[in-house]
């Protein structure tokens, strides 16, 4: 048995696309559209790890989703915590659970997916803004 990938469903392909590839930095693999099945999967992964996906799907008749909360979350591990909650931050990203403690922090997409971004081997020292900074809204 081998892992594929996680399917997120999404309601703006092109807003969905620029979260996920150009603020959190994943790559588009594939993509299929289906005009009998009026929808277009788009598939991506972290640089060097295309054997973990996200499948984003994007159904072209509008649907609400509601948050989903039940999914769950993505989890990427990352080279800097703080490095990419800043870019994340600048490119008006919502940094739900900032990482006050060097580990950890959480984000959402557009379309509400919550994701944990880990930082690879140990936590770097408590740092500012993000040591002082407050929860925002849920993950």
């Amino acid at each position: 048995m081998k892992y594929l990938h996680t399917m997120v469903r999404v309601t703006n392909i092109d807003e969905s696309l620029d979260f996920y590839c150009n603020k959190l930095g994943l790559v588009e693999l594939r993509r299929h559209d289906s005009e009998q099945g009026r929808f277009t999967l788009v598939f991506l992964a972290a640089p060097g790890d295309e054997d973990a996906q996200v499948e984003l799907t994007f159904n072209w008749d509008p649907e609400d989703y509601g948050e989903g909360r039940n999914f769950g979350h993505l989890a990427y591990a990352v080279d800097d915590i703080y490095a990419l909650c800043q870019h994340l931050l600048d490119n008006g990203v919502t940094i739900n659970r900032p990482p006050r403690d060097g580990r950890m922090a959480f984000i959402r997409s557009p379309d509400n997916i919550s994701i944990e971004l880990l930082q690879k081997g140990d936590a770097l020292p408590p740092a500012e803004p993000w040591a002082s900074m407050e929860n925002t809204g849920h993950w």
